[in-house]
């Protein structure tokens, strides 16, 4: 019965560090309005570092909001979000 509380127990805490590795990602973005045409370059937390994954979880949350996204860039941890704020403006980490 231990053992199979201790085994438990460490499932636990590797789903809790997979949890916490997927939150740590980022996705850059190119999304567009129409009537009148407004485009805007943005930065999103997503649960996944998979590109495909996180192209259907921008494109899901963008429409939420009026927009259709135009192209997922790259996805990539914490070390890219500073180089990306500027250039994001009110779109860095909006959605």
């Amino acid at each position: 019965m231990k053992k199979l509380l201790s085994s438990l127990a460490i499932a636990a805490l590797i789903s809790l560090g997979d949890a916490a590795a997927a939150a740590d990602c980022y996705a850059d973005y190119k999304a567009k309005q129409d009537n009148p045409l407004r485009l805007h370059y943005g930065v999103m937390q997503v649960p996944s570092c998979n590109k495909g994954q996180a192209k259907k979880e921008v494109a899901q949350r963008l429409k939420g909001s009026g927009w259709t996204l135009l192209n997922v860039m790259s996805v990539f941890g914490p070390e890219g979000l500073d180089q990306r704020k500027a250039n994001a403006g009110k779109f860095y980490l909006r959605f």
